[in-house]
């Protein structure tokens, strides 16, 4: 029976509860929505990529983001949980095989998860791919630092950083740290440090720090012990999974914006190289989804991959 109404369903796994809402035909093609971050939880404005009268949209919130909890959570949170916990959604739901949509960490994800239990998976589409490689972090807290330097020396500031090569270091301790204003007041540096890079913002007005809220600490220390661990994956491993959906008959197909000051646009060329399965296709766009451009592409992609006809449910 179809409806647009909106179901929240929960499960409870090893101290964690993960949220999850449901959303679109109940009959319609199913397809689960990753976020990025790591750290940011889901954002409403991914359903205007899905007709909700012919998609069955599940939307979850990671461990210790959104209305997950506990909040900010560092205990039992890693990757490999994470994709314990899409296989347990799915199998509640009684979804037998789900497409994948994911972008920038949540691209990550979606090969990863793909990879792992590809049986599951009835497509991936990507957005922003972001590799979890050591270079990109080294590019977004050094290199990047020229798109928005005001923002860069106050980030510096809060963590107490006094060398460039050592600030993304600097950031992951800080957010580890038991006083409270510390982690705080890099969470909110760090906020605004990556709205200024996005952006693009190099006007002083631009650049004030954000407010400090709990839930910008929660992100970011998510975010930091996500980074420093490498997510649990690394270029080499991730493209080794990719690899490993690819040849299990998992279609992949990936939009990434010439202009993404995030996640540079050589991450797609990278895997489409290590695995020539993958459709991509790069657009005038930077890194957001709401990009009107990188919107319409993600949109083609979603309908192209998954064929409401042929993956609605029983």
């Amino acid at each position: 029976m179809s409806s647009s109404d909106t179901k929240h369903r929960t499960i409870t796994r090893d101290g964690h509860t993960v949220a999850c809402s449901v959303h679109g035909d109940s009959s319609g093609a199913p397809v689960v929505v990753l976020h990025g971050g790591p750290g940011s939880g889901s954002q409403p404005g991914a359903l205007r990529l899905f007709d909700l009268t012919r998609f069955r949209v599940v939307m979850v919130d990671q461990r210790g983001t959104g209305a997950s909890k506990p909040r900010g959570s560092l205990r039992h949170n890693d990757t490999h949980r994470l994709i314990r916990d899409l296989e347990a959604i799915r199998v509640q739901l009684g979804i037998a095989r789900w497409g994948v949509v994911g972008g920038s960490w949540g691209a990550a994800l979606a090969l990863a998860y793909a990879g792992t239990c590809p049986a599951s998976v009835s497509g991936v589409v990507l957005r922003g791919l972001f590799l979890t490689s050591g270079r990109e972090v080294r590019r977004l807290f050094v290199t990047s630092s020229v798109r928005a330097p005001l923002a860069w020396r106050r980030l510096m500031h809060a963590a107490n950083c006094e060398r460039a090569s050592s600030l993304s270091a600097a950031c992951m301790h800080s957010m580890q740290s038991r006083t409270r204003g510390r982690a705080d007041a890099v969470a909110a540096a760090w906020r605004s440090y990556e709205n200024a890079i996005l952006t693009h913002s190099s006007t002083t007005r631009r650049q004030t720090v954000t407010k400090r809220d709990n839930a910008t600490t929660a992100k970011y220390r998510i975010q930091a012990h996500y980074l420093a661990h490498g997510c649990w994956l690394g270029e080499r491993r991730l493209m080794a999974l990719a690899k490993h959906a690819a040849a299990s008959g998992v279609a992949i197909h990936a939009v990434h914006g010439s202009r993404d000051p995030v996640c540079p646009p050589d991450n797609l060329h990278r895997l489409m190289r290590a695995v020539p399965a993958v459709h991509g296709r790069f657009v005038d766009a930077g890194h957001l989804a709401s990009d009107p451009r990188l919107k319409e592409a993600l949109v083609a992609a979603i309908n192209d991959v998954f064929d409401t006809r042929e993956c609605r449910q029983d």
